[in-house]
């Protein structure tokens, strides 16, 4: 019997090439066919570089979230009209400012949505919904919004990020899953989440994980940069302060 097809499943790194790292030590042992990255690869932590390389290196199967379109806006000499709180600009900024080209050009190429078939499924990647890049999709979000979700697309699984909310549920025989965030989460847990997922023809097996990883890194670089101090609790803590 041929072996399920793997997938690293992650999304929202944010920056956090520490986390990034850990996750990739977790698994180590594991063999992956595909890693697929759901967006808002930057911004926010101060190791956009390092996580891009990462990117490339393994030939990652990226979109673009938020964060990521608002940095290229800067690259290409726009103004930002959000964010509007300094303490949240200087992040896009110090992003635009430090992207080697190599990497400008990386992220320049990603668009907004991929589609993949594999073992018989139709894959959606998108970075908030079908509907809309920006929608936050939670494990309690109500049913009746995923069943309106799965008219908007002929994909059996769709892939989301951007609610830094780690879920898989099956609603009208189509798989919504959510890995939640490697680099900055919410639920008062700094642990990176991701997840792995077992592809066959007759099978779709997702399975959530959350990983330590050295915050005092993150906090450490900030602190080097000057970047604005509540990030060094936002880290910290594994909570949105602003």
């Amino acid at each position: 019997m041929q072996r399920p097809v793997k997938i690293l499943l992650i999304s929202d790194i944010h920056g956090n090439f520490p986390a990034l790292e850990a996750v990739e030590q977790q698994v180590r042992n594991e063999s992956f066919d595909l890693i697929i990255n759901g967006g808002d690869t930057t911004v926010y932590a101060p190791f956009p570089n390092e996580t891009i390389d990462w990117l490339r290196e393994h030939n990652s199967i990226s979109i673009l979230g938020n964060t990521d379109i608002k940095v290229l806006h800067l690259l290409e000499g726009r103004k930002l009209k959000k964010p509007r709180k300094a303490e949240k600009r200087i992040m896009y900024t110090w992003t635009a400012e430090h992207l080697t080209p190599e990497n400008r050009k990386y992220l320049s190429q990603i668009k907004k949505t991929a589609r993949l078939d594999l073992e018989g499924h139709r894959i959606g990647l998108f970075h908030g919904s079908p509907a809309n890049d920006n929608e936050h999709l939670f494990q309690d979000t109500p049913a009746t919004r995923f069943r309106e979700l799965t008219r908007k697309t002929d994909c059996n699984i769709i892939i989301t990020g951007h609610s830094h909310s780690p879920f898989h549920k099956k609603i009208n025989d189509v798989h919504f899953i959510n890995p939640g965030s490697v680099g900055r989460m919410f639920d008062k847990n700094p642990d990176a989440s991701y997840a792995i997922v077992d592809l066959a023809s007759d099978l779709v097996q997702v399975t959530l994980y959350r990983c330590p990883y050295d915050v005092e890194q993150v906090v450490s670089k900030l602190r080097k940069n000057l970047m604005p101090p509540i990030y060094e609790d936002m880290y910290r803590l594994g909570r949105k302060l602003n």
